[in-house]
């Protein structure tokens, strides 16, 4: 096998660097944080762009603009993609996929922090009253998704387990025709009709020109009142004035957030002082080996890479997902 030269844009003191080991013998791999550790190294067949590494990748694009293939340990693109990326042929992939077990977890449970009351249950205690009240269940009631992508069909693999009603807006329905998982699918100019249909709604879809904002006024405002609205894909998909509104006016029952328009959200932000909101520092992914996870990915996708096989996960880059 003919050497393949491999750039990892990340910390060398990262622990799973050593998944690398897995990779063929003939695989030539340079691994830095900046550019100088760069310098001297062959031009790269294969990119990794680590968490966080995107300024990284712009700045070194110019040598790595001939490389065969890129992967970003990311789901998410919006900061990874630039314009010169997007018009190059490079093949691209991302870790799309790698987080939802833990994520699909984070939409249930939030469900449940909703219907149990848990808030109360936890006022009460803090107060030491005892103070008895009845509780809501999932079962029978109407999960929404928006974005049915990875974490979105782990969403709904455990809402159904819990006996709910699984509705979804994709931008391609008919690929979710004869999905068991799913109750009904709606095309994107169907989601208020969806909204209106849901107890609790999860948003899962990347942000792109076409999701940015697309869960704004009109959007919640055909949600019910009764309804939870769940964000573990991007902020910027909702609109975060809109959403304080409905919620300080308790147009809708809370939401839970792992995902903001700025983060770290800053001091002072008007989510912090919600009683309605239940806020995750854009953790819910966190496990202990979710990086040991994302690398292992791109330690199978090489082997795929070097054997001439599909790779998996392939990234349209003009759609951004």
């Amino acid at each position: 096998m003919s050497e393949v030269k491999v750039w990892i844009l990340n910390s060398p003191a990262a622990p799973n660097l050593r998944l690398l080991e897995q990779l063929p013998g003939s695989t030539h791999i340079v691994v830095g944080e900046s550019e100088e550790a760069f310098e001297n190294a062959p031009d790269p067949d294969v990119v990794v762009c680590g968490i966080g590494k995107a300024r990284l990748l712009r700045a070194l694009w110019p040598r790595i603009q001939q490389a065969r293939w890129l992967h970003s340990l990311t789901a998410g693109l919006e900061s990874v993609l630039f314009p010169e990326l997007v018009e190059s042929p490079i093949t691209m992939t991302n870790a799309k996929g790698v987080y939802g077990r833990s994520l699909g977890e984070f939409a249930i449970a939030s469900a449940l922090y909703f219907a149990k009351d848990f808030p109360r249950m936890i006022r009460s205690r803090q107060a030491g009253v005892w103070d008895p009240f009845d509780v809501e269940e999932l079962t029978g009631r109407t999960f929404g998704i928006v974005g049915y992508g990875g974490i979105g069909r782990e969403a709904a693999r455990r809402a159904k387990a819990m006996g709910m009603k699984v509705l979804a807006v994709r931008r391609h329905p008919a690929q979710s025709a004869s999905d068991p998982l799913i109750d009904g699918v709606y095309a994107p100019d169907g989601l208020r009709e969806m909204l209106a249909l849901c107890d609790y709604v999860l948003v899962a879809a990347p942000n792109t020109p076409e999701t940015n904002g697309m869960i704004g006024e009109a959007e919640l405002r055909a949600m019910k009142p009764e309804a939870v609205l769940i964000n573990l894909g991007r902020g910027p998909v909702i609109d975060e004035a809109a959403l304080i509104a409905a919620l300080e006016e308790r147009r809708i029952k809370g939401a839970a957030l792992d995902v903001f328009n700025q983060e770290p959200l800053p001091e002072g932000h008007a989510f912090y002082g919600l009683d309605n909101v239940l806020l995750s520092p854009h953790c819910a992914d966190h496990t202990p080996g979710w990086l040991d996870e994302s690398m292992q990915f791109f330690v199978d996708n090489f082997g795929r890479f070097v054997s001439g096989e599909p790779l998996q996960n392939l990234v349209n880059k003009k759609l951004g997902y």
